[in-house]
């Protein structure tokens, strides 16, 4: 990635650390040792099926893009043995805080995706996981997903649940009830962007550009695939744990946002990957 991408990129996460710290209700889930987040939920129940006894407990996992590491926290209350791989060092500043109130023994490692191999030195392990909303900040999807197959176990599994690519060209501003293409579908590079507030709160940041790129479902798969990997599962979903449009539901059956009832069919808005080595 182009050093003044990754610069500018690194500049904004650092500054969101301590918003996210507040944004993302940390103190919930430091104080009751019982919380986990709807998403690692979800995809627990996901991966269940092709772990060993249905569970992550006792296995060595690695959460890449972890940010401030609210949902490594709770594959660790789930029984997993943690580390988290972020470029951010105030995100991993807050994560090793949240983990030692919380009581969790998690390790953290800086690194971008493409040194992550250099940091993590060798190591491998059971499942190498990846949370929603990551792959915008990567430039190449091959680099990743040689990373992801470099530090996988053989037989051990990969899993991302991610924003569906068709969904992540609507505009949000379009009028309600109508679906707009506003960014591209395919990769035509560096995007860059100039919000002044962050996604989780209306509090004014500093850093305000960023560069993001946009990934097909192909190039996503196919990346996987080239790098040694089987996909053994493939989803797409019908709900998201933000609201890309402002006119989404929120549906607290499953704790996060759906199209309105007669339009739910129209479009994916997530899909989920279960692949292993």
């Amino acid at each position: 990635m182009d050093a003044d991408h990754l610069n500018t990129n690194r500049a904004r996460w650092d500054e969101l650390a301590e918003l996210h710290r507040a944004s993302y209700d940390s103190a919930q889930r430091i104080d009751d040792p019982d919380v986990i987040s709807s998403t690692v939920r979800a995809d627990a129940a996901q991966l269940a099926p092709f772990l060993p006894d249905g569970s992550v407990s006792g296995l060595d996992m690695l959460h890449l893009q972890c940010h401030i590491g609210t949902d490594t926290l709770s594959w660790a209350r789930l029984g997993a043995r943690m580390t988290g791989l972020d470029m951010s060092p105030e995100s991993l500043r807050v994560a090793n805080e949240l983990a030692q109130q919380a009581g969790l023994d998690i390790e953290y490692v800086e690194a971008t995706i493409a040194d992550g191999a250099t940091a993590l030195a060798g190591r491998t392990f059971d499942v190498v996981y990846t949370s929603i909303g990551v792959l915008a900040w990567l430039d190449d999807l091959t680099v990743w997903a040689r990373l992801i197959a470099s530090v996988l176990r053989p037989g051990g599994i990969f899993f991302i649940h991610e924003g569906h690519p068709m969904a992540m060209c609507f505009d949000p501003d379009a009028p309600p009830g109508e679906f707009k293409v506003k960014w591209p579908y395919f990769d035509t590079g560096p995007q860059e962007e100039e919000d002044e507030a962050d996604y989780s709160s209306p509090e004014p940041v500093r850093n305000t550009k960023t560069y993001e790129w946009s990934h097909s479902l192909a190039e996503i798969i196919q990346s996987l695939i080239r790098a040694g990997l089987i996909i053994i599962d493939f989803t797409e979903h019908q709900d998201l744990p933000w609201a890309l449009l402002p006119w989404m539901e929120f549906d607290e059956t499953l704790d996060s946002y759906v199209l309105p009832e007669t339009m739910r069919d129209y479009c994916p808005l997530a899909f989920s990957i279960v692949a292993r080595l």
